[in-house]
């Protein structure tokens, strides 16, 4: 049997062979969102075998594995490691048409050199022959073969930076910088949890935190010791964006209440959350960082799970929530100050896609090329059909050539694939334009602006420093 995982995967034509080929495949990897957790690579972290590695943290196949009937214990409780890989080989052969099925593979493939299908007939090969070229599969290793330029984590503004500097002393040439995501500061519909939080913070931003104006300099101190870091992002999990009017002292009432145990309603929560979401888009635009706006997930459905397992453990849904008029509220609130930062918004509803690549059309001022984005497909919509979807909006309504690329928003070291994989859809969706008729037979056009979302665009638009071998 030929190999699932061969070197035209995904690439139906000759012109999208060549994109690849010629420019696509040999770009860098500018990785600027993504969930892994820096203490691993500040450790250079030995994975002690295949499930850590491949399943450890990874929602996307714990939803899959629970649907083909396995139970919790193999998804994220107490059972051997080899009983949880085990589970998932009795998966995988379920998953055909799945997105799951082609990243499985890719990660076999590109990381063990393995082209076994995934079945239980081949676990016991797989478990074997993967688990002994792991010593060589240290994050380090991975980082390096992947040609990682840039890593952006995701860090709550009360985590600690101490693994990003162990990290900076370290001379990777893999840049790792912190992205500031203040969520938690919006709690107040929930004061156990916020308060608990609010002394954290404290503590990172060395002040304590009583009122609500404590919280607003300790969150600006925060802000600051991040771009010490080298951070320049920011990032934000909405269902949707809050553009409520707020003044300072209704916002401060509803911190003082929430301080003192009383739940914050609905709409007391919107309207301090538009006041701080206001605060946090001027802050990025002084700074000159860029702000990601991720809104549409419908998080923790299932309220036993939820409470059993705790959040980002797979039972969060696209949700169906009306977001144009309170992001077009948002956006135009600090356009009209001046203090719109360069945003990349990420959609997670694909029937919402046309309508957010025309609101970032109405923000673009001239003062960077593509300064509001249209982000890459996210969650859900990282798969082949969602990335041409959103792709497709893009091109209609925007300017693909400006387009920032990919990214891997995964906890999981071995994600890096991802980004070969929107490179081929990449290619293949351009070169069968190409080889129609529909964009012109110019390798060097096509492939320049595939060469550009690959990899330059990110680093033009993002501005952070990297290692002298990937800047231009």
């Amino acid at each position: 049997m030929s190999p699932f995982i061969h070197e035209n995967f995904l690439l139906h034509t000759v012109a999208a062979r060549d994109l690849y080929r010629g420019f696509a495949e040999a770009e860098p990897i500018y990785d600027y969102h993504c969930h892994l957790p820096p203490k691993l690579i500040a450790d250079n972290h030995q994975f002690a075998d295949l499930a850590e590695i491949w399943l450890g943290g990874d929602h996307y196949k714990w939803r899959a594995m629970r649907a083909n009937g396995a139970a919790e214990r193999v998804c994220t409780g107490d059972a051997p490691p080899r009983e949880k890989f085990d589970a998932w080989c009795a998966t995988v052969p379920h998953t055909l048409r799945n997105p799951l099925y082609h990243w499985s593979h890719l990660e076999l493939k590109r990381y063990f050199g393995l082209d076994e299908p995934v079945s239980p007939r081949s676990a016991d090969t797989i478990w074997r022959e993967a688990n002994a070229r792991l010593p060589a599969l240290r994050v380090h290793d991975i980082l390096a073969a992947n040609k990682v330029a840039v890593i952006c984590t995701t860090d709550d503004p009360a985590d600690s930076l101490a693994d990003h500097a162990r990290i900076a002393r370290l001379g990777l040439r893999t840049r790792v910088y912190p992205t500031y995501r203040p969520d938690k500061a919006l709690g107040v519909d929930q004061p156990a949890a916020f308060n608990a939080w609010l002394e954290r913070l404290g503590g990172a931003a060395r002040m304590p935190v009583a009122t609500f104006d404590d919280l607003l300099g300790a969150l600006k101190r925060r802000h600051d010791d991040f771009h010490a870091a080298g951070g320049r992002l920011s990032d934000h999990g909405l269902e949707t964006a809050l553009a409520e009017p707020c003044t300072h002292a209704a916002a401060a009432a509803v911190f003082d209440a929430a301080r003192a145990g009383r739940a914050a309603s609905s709409a007391e929560w919107a309207k301090y959350g538009s006041f701080l979401m206001l605060e946090f888009g001027r802050w990025d635009a002084a700074r000159g960082w860029t702000k990601q706006l991720h809104l549409g997930a419908m998080r923790g459905n299932n309220t036993r799970q939820l409470q059993a397992l705790g959040p980002d453990t797979g039972f969060d849904s696209i949700g169906d929530f009306p977001q144009l008029r309170p992001l077009g509220r948002y956006l135009d609130a600090l356009d009209r100050t001046g203090e719109l930062p360069r945003t990349i918004l990420y959609n997670l509803n694909p029937a919402d896609n046309y309508a957010f690549a025309t609101m970032a059309g109405n923000f673009q001022d001239g003062s960077v090329a593509g300064k509001i984005q249209l982000g890459s497909g996210w969650w859900f919509l990282d798969q082949k059909e969602a990335m041409e979807c959103q792709l497709n909006a893009l091109s209609n309504l925007g300017l693909l050539s400006r387009f920032v690329g990919m990214l891997t928003d995964s906890r999981s070291f071995l994600s890096y694939t991802r980004h070969e994989y929107f490179r081929r859809v990449l290619c293949n969706l351009l070169g069968a334009e190409m080889e129609r008729g529909e964009l012109p037979p110019d390798r060097d056009l096509v492939g320049g602006m595939v060469k550009n979302i690959c990899f330059a665009n990110a680093r033009e638009f993002l501005r952070l420093e990297l290692d002298p071998s990937f800047a231009r």
